[in-house]
């Protein structure tokens, strides 16, 4: 069930907020047990048979969460990680690790077809930070419908964020989340519009671009070197709105019922270096790595070289989990190396500035344009490994954008009838849109703190969101094609 279909919009959305509403007048246990169904039933839309699996995940994990939360026993601890890593590392990895082992060995192992269970990434992580915590903090959760929400909680379940349990426990025993609260609801539907907005329009707007250009790529098909520019800069703003999208709508849900979950997206392709970029991408998959991943190696702790070789480990294992592909696995290492390279500038930097005063980092609005469009170049170029399906379709790609190897004419294009021309407009305005300083987050602050004045604007809040909501879910319908979430492939 896409966030993006009537089906949701008009049906499942409307249900599952009026009964929590109506539960929640009587018993707040009633209402969470009431979302935590609506959440396995929205899960259920995709692989009924894989909600089992789900409900496995999560009793397992609670009961081995309140052993270690009760123990403190490094062996629960890896026995608990252990098993999570070994699902996700079948159903995502396996069949990966097999190919390539018949590639080196000439072997002819097969596993058969391996359906990967849509949000298992996200799911497993976050139980694996749950039991990291009760290791590390003694971190409890005696009621079994609290944590099965946190886990399942619809919004975030296939796409994220990866959430923490600090964020989202406490919420749930507060009385005022199981209360109806107009203003939130205004609150919501406006962000959620905004959400719905990116995806269905410029998500989906700009699409066509990326697609034609990287399915000749991955087809052996040349591209020219303007195709190979416009299909880069495409699908770096279309993965953009996409993600951001689906965040905000997620963001907005959460606010109609009361319930804050934490902004993922911060305009990303304004930082002006890569550390800056990933503080502003992915919000909350930066911190689990580095919470649990990178600290967890030793961090900045043990020495320069040590520390170089941490990013480096922690964007490699970053990049393979987004994919069991050798594109992630070079994306990751690209990104580790880009913040290695970051790290030795501002080092050098340092010690220069140190020896001699006068030296410093150029700065000033030059120096600023000059880093981001270095950042900038650096992120678009990893994003074509991230999106060519096939390591010689990037290649191919790279190829043309270097003006090595290419076709004269941009047929890539013609074939999916479409303009280049109309495709680098697109990309302007679509860069200064992802560009603008104030993004989601910021508008939807603003929209709190129109609505708060009367009941009379919460209204007409409350009626033009859902207005827009209608018109881009009829757009979105019209289009014949259920465009889903690129993350959903995570």
């Amino acid at each position: 069930m896409l966030f993006t279909s009537a089906l949701f919009a008009w049906v499942y959305l409307p249900v599952v907020l009026a009964g929590f509403f109506a539960i929640g007048r009587w018993s707040e246990g009633g209402a969470a047990l009431w979302l935590f169904v609506a959440s396995l039933v929205f899960y259920a839309a995709w692989i009924p048979g894989f909600t089992l699996l789900l409900l496995a995940s999560i009793v397992f994990n609670f009961v081995v969460g309140r052993r270690i939360g009760s123990t403190r026993s490094r062996t629960w601890l890896t026995f608990g990680v252990a098993a999570n890593l070994s699902l996700l590392a079948y159903f995502k990895y396996a069949g990966f690790l097999v190919a390539n082992v018949n590639a080196l060995t000439g072997a002819h192992w097969d596993l058969g077809r391996i359906i990967l269970p849509i949000g298992i990434s996200f799911f497993t992580f976050t139980q694996i930070a749950f039991l990291v915590d009760a290791y590390a903090k003694g971190v409890r959760e005696p009621r079994f419908v609290h944590y099965g929400l946190f886990v399942t909680y619809f919004p975030h379940l296939v796409a994220g964020p990866v959430l923490h349990h600090a964020q989202m426990m406490p919420q749930f025993g507060l009385s005022s989340t199981y209360r109806f609260d107009f203003t939130n609801l205004g609150v919501g539907l406006g962000i959620f519009a905004i959400g719905l907005l990116k995806k269905v329009v410029l998500a989906d707007g700009i699409s066509p671009y990326a697609d034609a250009v990287f399915n000749a790529a991955d087809a052996g098909v040349p591209i020219s070197v303007e195709e190979a520019w416009l299909g880069a800069l495409a699908y770096t703003l279309q993965l953009y709105f996409d993600f951001s999208g689906y965040s905000d709508m997620a963001v907005g849900l959460s606010w109609m019922l009361n319930i804050r979950l934490p902004f993922n997206f911060n305009s990303p392709y304004r930082a002006t270096n890569i550390s800056e970029f990933w503080r502003r991408w992915h919000i909350s998959l930066s911190n689990f790595l580095r919470d649990y991943l990178y600290i967890a190696l030793g961090g900045n702790r043990r020495g320069e070289a040590r520390r170089y070789a941490n990013l480096l480990t922690t964007m490699v294992l970053g990049g393979l989990w987004h994919g069991a592909s050798w594109s992630f696995v070079l994306w990751g290492t690209l990104h580790g190396l880009y913040l290695v390279v970051q790290q030795l500038w501002a080092r050098f930097w340092a010690s220069q500035s140190a020896a001699t005063p006068s030296a410093a980092e150029p700065g000033g609005r030059a120096g600023r344009l000059l880093a981001w469009g270095v950042t900038m170049l650096a992120v678009v170029g990893a994003w074509v490994l991230f999106r060519a399906t096939t390591l010689d379709g990037a290649v191919t790609v790279y190829a043309a954008m270097l003006s090595l190897e290419s076709a004269q004419t941009a047929s890539a294009l013609w074939n999916a009838g479409l303009k280049a021309a109309t495709g680098w407009w697109l990309v302007a305005v679509w860069t200064v849109l992802a560009l603008w300083p104030r993004n989601s987050n910021v508008l939807g602050q603003d929209l709190r703190r129109w609505i708060d004045v009367s009941d009379a604007r919460k209204a007409w809040a409350v009626g033009a969101s859902t207005t827009l909501v209608c018109l881009l879910i009829l757009l979105n319908n019209s289009r014949g094609v259920a465009g889903a979430f690129i993350y959903f492939n995570f």
